[in-house]
């Protein structure tokens, strides 16, 4: 048996699978957390993996590793390759500021014309979690530290440059062998995936200076050994990482609904959204993989079960009790304003009452209805860039409940999975491994569920969207 990790160090925690290269058997596993905050010692991360693959039965037997890591994160390293300042997540908005500049600048003072000229040119708009933002702020904020600045990696990039035995004291050879990969590289805001090439220009003009940047490595291509001698494989952002962990293909669309909700698909053109709605990343594979966020998924059941009093399961079986439409109850689910559209300050609503529909059933369908059709909408901006939707793949906590299968498959009208429960960032990263031993991603057999098919409730969604134009829209 020849076995494969994956590593997913996400913001919260790092998780190590061990697989089964051949068939994708988990063999073990081990996590670790990490610090809170939205700025952290990478060093917190290397404890982090140490003391997982310790769990997990250490890597001596392993033949090869990846690592699925956060994305955009800002790590900045001196001439001997130490770290100069603790790292930037991608959740620290200090560099909203810098992102309005840089999209002002390049329009010349037009935000619209700035926010086309980032699109086409790298796909992505300079938004506060873009890493070329995080440089700009550095730059600005801290100017000795951007003036020590010799390279820049994202956090997936560092600990596989850790694992291959680099670190701090490497000094210009360490720096040299910084790697990355398409999809972690394609949300720095200074990569154009399209061409396959690093934008030096917008690091010079935002940071200053051009530092070494971590090559861009192949899908399948090695780029180095462990000390125990695992070939260490490229890895890949989060998003396209679980894209793989969950066997997404050209047509699929993953709807992941955690805390917020993240909509992406897997396609074979690249995207350029000039509203910001779609990022326009890379995948894992060689492809592209648009991607929109929500502000509001699980929460607004957690919201709609307190106000209830009732369990998250109690919620599920309510809402199923009730008749597609709730009756003519409609909410609005911005209860934290909203990313997709783009109304930050927005709040939630609740429409269409009656003392007839305003029943226990009702509320709790109208909540779950309500995230489906906010991720409609985001189906509908990757749609508006080309995407053509084959399949739902529903991924995330929330996915798991019978209702939200169900009123998914109702509302989008398309087939839909539900993967089982698992670490889909890690299982993806151990997949890749599998496939630099071979030269070919592995067909790991995945256990999941088909939602039942369904008949057709696009009246639902249309009276969503038409309260959302009225109430938000056209204001």
């Amino acid at each position: 048996m020849t076995l494969v990790a994956g590593i997913d160090s996400s913001t919260q925690s790092c998780k190590v699978v061990i697989r089964d290269a051949d068939t994708g058997m988990l063999i073990r596993s081990g996590r670790a957390s990490h610090p809170e905050g939205t700025e952290v010692d990478p060093e917190f991360w290397w404890s982090a993996l140490q003391e997982a693959i310790t769990q997990a039965g250490g890597l001596e037997d392993v033949a090869a590793i990846s690592v699925g890591g956060q994305q955009h994160g800002m790590v900045v390293l001196d001439a001997t390759g130490t770290v100069i300042r603790p790292a930037l997540l991608w959740n620290d908005t200090r560099s909203a500021q810098a992102a309005r500049e840089i999209i002002a600048e390049a329009g010349d003072g037009d935000s619209e014309a700035g926010a086309a000229y980032w699109a086409h040119r790298t796909g992505t708009l300079p938004v506060s979690s873009i890493t070329l933002t995080k440089l700009r702020w550095l730059k600005d904020n801290e100017p000795e530290n951007a003036a020590k600045v010799a390279a820049v990696c994202l956090p997936h990039d560092w600990l596989s440059w850790r694992l291959a035995g680099y670190g701090p004291g490497s000094g210009t050879k360490g720096l040299a062998s910084l790697y990355t990969d398409r999809s972690d590289a394609s949300g720095t805001g200074y990569y154009r995936a399209t061409e396959s090439a690093y934008d030096l220009a917008a690091l010079e003009q935002h940071l200053g200076h051009a530092p070494v940047l971590p090559t861009v490595a192949g899908p399948l291509e090695s780029i180095g050994r462990t000390p125990s001698g695992a070939l260490i494989s490229p890895g890949a952002g989060d998003n396209a990482a679980a894209g793989l962990g969950v066997g997404a293909t050209v047509g699929d669309v993953v709807m992941s609904l955690g805390t917020s909700g993240t909509v992406f698909a897997v396609a074979d053109v690249p995207s350029a959204d000039t509203s910001g709605l779609v990022a326009g990343f890379a995948d894992a594979t060689g492809n592209y993989l648009p991607l929109v966020c929500t502000l509001n998924a699980t929460r607004v059941f957690d919201a709609t079960a307190n106000l209830l009093q009732v369990s998250l399961e109690e919620l599920n079986d309510l809402a199923l009790t009730a008749e597609p439409g709730s009756e003519g109850l409609t909410l609005l689910p911005y209860f934290d304003g909203e990313r997709t559209p783009n109304l930050p300050d927005a709040t939630g609503s609740l429409h269409g009452i009656t003392r007839a529909n305003y029943t226990a059933p009702n509320v709790a369908r109208s909540a779950v209805e309500a995230v489906v059709c906010s991720l409609a909408d985001g189906l509908r901006a990757l749609e508006s860039q080309g995407v053509q939707a084959q399949r739902i793949i529903l991924v995330g906590g929330g996915a798991q409940s019978r209702a939200v299968q169900q009123i998914a498959a109702q509302i989008l009208d398309l087939p839909i999975i539900v993967p089982a429960p698992g670490e889909y960032v890690a299982d993806g990263a151990a997949r890749q491994a599998a496939g630099v031993l071979t030269g070919q991603f592995p067909q790991w057999v995945q256990e999941s569920i088909e939602a039942p098919a369904a008949e057709a409730t696009p009246q639902v969604l249309e009276r969503y969207r038409s309260l959302v134009s009225s109430q938000w829209l056209e204001k």
